[in-house]
């Protein structure tokens, strides 16, 4: 197939193009600087669409004669709610107009959302598929709502929720393995949070296999099928970077505090930040989990990483890279 792909040079972005070729599908991204993507993919990357989520006529040129789309372009954070929206839900719209515009020869359509649209598990029942979705964030507002336009197309779509992605590249969970490295990991309450996670390699084994197999529409969530505990995490990451981490709790009294002032001093600097009080709201929350049984069963896809197994890859990766 021949795959148009937004948020391409991004960290799961960057693992989709990996998979895809390996695959033997063309490719082509959606990016806004041709010389990240060219360190990001080197001298034989995909071929380029130079524009973004805003750009309609970007959009019909990478929509146009390709045969399967997958989105994963958005904002994880942004300097106001407004600024979420525009991006994770009007960029959604702005796709899917381009599609029906343009095109016509594109038969499935894979939208990667966010476990954060459905909201937390409840009652501690892992998320499966088809229950109410409620979001606690105006970042998973902001997902859910940008799985509407999607759900509108007249083709075979898939709308994908993934929990918390980590590995090689991810630059976010990097924050925990330095302090880990430094022999302190905060972590928020006791730890008992009850976490799903996904290494982003299977992520995008999954993402391939939805375009490859002829799926119903539906809602899945891509994960590991056990999942774990913030505590057990923390140790997870200290024992990758092989350190002897001291666990330093943080009082859940404090997180609010803490982000609100965070967010305010990156509003100041002119700068976003994940630590806000939208993120406290998750963080938070007694458990995000969710179940892989519909995707496993539609695609014969599993995630083949166990949860150590791929923090040692992520930071062998890190000290490779030098980020570690």
């Amino acid at each position: 197939m021949k795959v148009f792909v937004t948020g391409g040079t991004g960290f799961v972005g960057s693992h989709v193009v990996e998979a895809l070729r390996r695959g033997g599908h063309a490719v082509a991204c959606l990016v806004r600087n041709p010389g990240k993507a060219a360190r990001v993919f080197g001298e034989r990357g995909p071929d380029l669409v130079v524009g973004d989520l805003r750009d309609t006529g970007a959009l019909e040129r990478g929509c146009a004669g390709a045969d399967a789309l997958v989105h994963l372009a958005g904002l994880t954070a942004a300097r106001s709610r407004a600024e979420l929206f525009a991006v994770n839900t009007g960029g959604t719209r702005t796709l899917a107009e381009a599609v029906r515009t343009a095109g016509a020869g594109v038969r499935r359509f894979v939208h990667v959302s966010s476990l954060a649209a459905a909201g937390p598990a409840r009652a501690g029942v892992a998320a499966i598929t088809g229950e109410e979705a409620q979001p606690v964030s105006d970042y998973g507002r902001s997902k859910l709502a940008g799985e509407e336009p999607v759900r509108g197309l007249p083709l075979a779509w898939t709308i994908l929720r993934p929990p918390a992605v980590y590995g090689p590249r991810d630059a976010e969970l990097l924050r925990v393995f330095r302090a880990a490295r430094r022999g302190i990991v905060p972590l928020v309450g006791d730890g008992s949070q009850r976490l799903s996670l996904v290494f982003a390699a299977d992520l995008a084994d999954a993402i391939v296999r939805c375009l490859e197999t002829a799926l119903a529409p539906g809602v899945h969530y891509p994960a590991h099928p056990e999942s774990t505990t913030a505590r057990a995490l923390a140790e997870g990451i200290a024992a990758a970077v092989g350190v002897a981490a001291r666990i330093v709790p943080v009082p859940r009294s404090v997180v609010r505090p803490l982000f609100w002032l965070n967010e305010h001093a990156a509003r100041l600097a002119g700068r976003t930040t994940l630590l806000s009080s939208d993120k406290a709201r998750e963080i938070l929350a007694p458990a995000w989990t969710c179940s892989p049984a519909s995707l496993e069963a539609a695609t014969g896809w599993r995630a083949a990483t166990p949860l150590a197994e791929g923090l040692r890859q992520t930071a062998e990766w890190y000290r490779a890279a030098g980020w570690l």
